[in-house]
């Protein structure tokens, strides 16, 4: 399988490089940023290019792993492709590539650094193509990375991308808050990474409904107030505090 990587960011890393790793050659890397685009190309012994005029018209899959808001003008600038064009975005409809007879979504529901590895095979790989020959074309290039592949259209990705911003993006920032109150106070944050951790591994085989803890499911009137009270010199984290007790409280 030929491809073309359209961007050079944490998902084009991560995705060329797998699609490398499992026997595909990665022809081109694009990036507004040549001297990224050299960096990914370097290890995926692709061609670096900095115009999207340049890029092969012949490759078999068009990789557009770009910011949501550039996939729809990236997509226009290429012309007269002959494969498949996909993007990766989980919150963008795939009618932003209508331009091309080829086209869908290739969306990995993960997180990604440059710097963490990741294991393809534990990475859910949702799929939607224009047409049923392309949805098959898609199949065959996610099962070179994972087994975890899903049909879901656009109304249904966005769903999942909502939630996944509910369960890693607004979670990480939880952990960000925590460390601001600890080191405001002179505390470790080392030490609540068991706790991090045993919380992470108890939703893998249960509903987050069923192993919540903490003040707010016990109505701990007392604990709550005393809480608060010691966040009344950080009155946004007090703010985040109630609303979140708040809605524990209701929803159990």
């Amino acid at each position: 399988m030929k491809i073309v990587c359209l961007g050079s960011g944490n998902v084009a890393t991560h995705m060329a490089n797998a699609f490398r790793d499992n026997g595909a050659d990665i022809a081109q890397v694009w990036s507004r940023d040549f001297e990224n685009a050299k960096v990914l190309a370097g290890e995926t012994g692709a061609q670096a290019i900095s115009d999207l005029k340049e890029v092969d018209e012949y490759a078999d899959l068009y990789l557009i792993a770009v910011k949501d808001d550039a996939i729809e003008k990236v997509s226009k600038a290429l012309k007269n492709v002959n494969g498949l064009v996909v993007h990766t975005s989980g919150a963008t409809g795939m009618d932003v590539l209508q331009n091309h007879k080829q086209f869908g979504v290739f969306y990995p529901l993960q997180t990604f650094s440059k710097s963490q590895p990741i294991d393809f095979i534990h990475v859910p790989l949702c799929l939607e193509a224009n047409t049923e020959e392309n949805m098959d074309l898609l199949q065959l290039a996610a099962m070179k990375l994972s087994p975890l592949i899903y049909e879901v259209d656009t109304k249904k990705r966005e769903i999942l991308h909502v939630a996944g911003v509910f369960a890693c993006n607004f979670v990480n920032h939880m952990y960000q808050l925590s460390h601001q109150v600890l080191k405001k106070n002179d505390l470790d944050f080392e030490m609540l990474r068991p706790l991090i951790m045993e919380t992470a591994v108890k939703v893998q085989e249960a509903l987050p409904e069923d192993v919540q803890t903490g003040p707010a499911i016990r109505n701990d009137k007392k604990t709550i107030l005393k809480h608060e009270e010691l966040l009344k010199r950080m009155p946004h984290l007090q703010e985040i505090y109630k609303n979140l007790s708040n809605s524990i409280k209701k929803t159990h």
